[in-house]
């Protein structure tokens, strides 16, 4: 059986896992130049109306539905390094179509759209082919008491390919003009390509699953689909990746505003307090990472735990930001926003670890789809979330005419759903409490 085997090891070390977090790094990198960067410039350089770029963002969410084609396929192919680098490939080439577009919309602006359309598709198709397969080549070959740090690894390496790239290309966009747009973009697509190539090399080829050698996927899309939801804890987490995530996002366009309306605070302002929860979600997510290292090995359950206590206290802090809708500007906005940050990172990141440990509990040839299922989930509601969050807000203001009264009632609706999420993560059974036996025969591979 060892054969083609005995030169590789069983499982990913701390250096492979730093890696692939370069690769999703390089994600993160492009995906920061298309959404926030070209939003802002189709808005203001442009004079769009600000839904143009809305529904192109919400078109490269809502294509990732198809995440569990591409999962199924990285499943059957036999290696998922080639669905990562095409994927890669096709994000940055689309990135850069994407800002070229912004070239014709004052002399063409049908062609413009058709094109900006066709670009954020492939954006979404990229993201979701190299995405889905990076998560499930980490979920087959990691440790399981290495997860919820390996998870943390590749989040935090995402956030600083996003904050790196934000800050040099910042630099370099000044002074503005679309073809230095366009030219960064095609520089940063470059560079996050050949990261790519250069830190996946030879990964996926010098170690095997933790497991043993990889089963190959002999289901069809459809079978292998069916199998994936006929298990009742695969299931189960997509209802909770859609629920919490949806909680997780709602807040994201509203927030600032409504620093704004009731704090009376500046842009500055709360630009500053956006950076603050995004350094609690950071350390959220470190504390998971360096407790998840130290006792996951003896107790794999600590993850739930993170999973359940990071959305009550995800909970606690939208209750406290409801409260202060009503007590602005007396309530320590800045401290709340803080433990809001700190409890998000620590759900997040514990989540993605969990859906680590969940993807190889099947029948060890279906990590990609089961991704690609719970990578849809949390696409589509990323994508309705900030919408809700705004819709929402407009229709409790038309209703009621009381604006703190407004932001009090959302705020209180996603702590509603962080509270739904954190019951559900105590019905799904982790890898250490589920047995093979409890799987549905549908993971049953026939024998050649």
């Amino acid at each position: 059986m060892r054969g083609s085997w005995e030169n590789t090891a069983p499982g990913l070390g701390w250096l492979a896992i730093l890696r692939l977090g370069l690769v999703q790094a390089a994600l993160g990198s492009i995906v920061v130049l298309t959404t926030s960067t070209l939003n802002r410039v189709m808005v203001v350089e442009l004079a769009l109306a600000a839904t143009i770029p809305g529904l192109l963002v919400g078109l490269h969410y809502g294509v990732q539905i198809s995440r569990p084609l591409w999962g199924h396929g990285s499943d059957r192919g036999g290696s998922r390094t080639r669905w990562i680098v095409g994927g890669v490939l096709l994000l940055a080439l689309s990135g850069t179509a994407a800002s070229a577009t912004t070239l014709l919309f004052s002399s063409n602006f049908w062609l413009a759209i058709s094109l900006a359309v066709l670009s954020f598709l492939g954006i979404g198709i990229g993201i979701g082919a190299a995405g889905t397969s990076l998560l499930a080549l980490l979920a087959s070959r990691t440790a399981v008491h290495r997860k919820p740090t390996a998870a943390t690894i590749v989040w935090m390496m995402m956030i600083a390919g996003i904050v790196v790239t934000a800050i040099v290309s910042g630099a370099w966009l000044d002074p503005f003009s679309f073809s230095r747009l366009i030219m960064v973009t095609a520089i940063a697509g470059a560079i996050a390509f050949l990261m790519t190539c250069l830190a996946i090399w030879n990964v996926e080829k010098s170690t095997i699953p933790v497991e043993g050698p990889p089963t190959p996927q002999r289901l069809g899309f459809r079978e292998s689909l069916t199998a994936t939801w006929a298990d009742r804890d695969a299931r189960l987490f997509t209802v909770f990746v859609f629920i919490s995530m949806l909680a997780y996002s709602t807040q994201d366009l509203i927030l600032e505003p409504f620093g704004g309306l009731l704090f009376g605070l500046t842009p500055g302002e709360t630009t500053q307090i956006s950076g603050l929860q995004h350094s609690g979600i950071l350390l959220g997510m470190a504390l998971v990472g360096v407790l998840g290292s130290m006792f996951a090995k003896k107790k794999p359950m600590i993850i739930k735990g993170f999973i359940f206590f990071g959305c009550i206290g995800s909970a606690i802090a939208l209750c406290g930001l409801s409260l202060s809708a009503m007590l602005s500007p007396l309530w320590p906005l800045k401290a709340n926003i803080f433990l809001l940050g700190f409890a998000n990172g620590v759900f997040a990141v514990a989540a993605i670890g969990a859906m680590m440990m969940l993807a190889s509990g099947g029948d060890g040839a279906s990590e990609g789809i089961r991704m690609g299922v719970w990578g849809a989930a949390q696409a589509v509601s990323f994508g309705l979330g900030g919408f809700l969050g705004t819709v929402a807000i407009d229709i409790t203001r038309a209703l009621t005419g009381d604006t703190p009264l407004s932001f009090a009632v959302v705020f209180g609706l996603e702590a509603g759903l962080f509270l739904l999420a954190a019951a559900i993560a105590l019905l799904i059974k982790t890898p250490g409490q589920s047995r093979a036996a409890d799987m549905p025969s549908a993971y049953a591979i026939p024998a050649e």
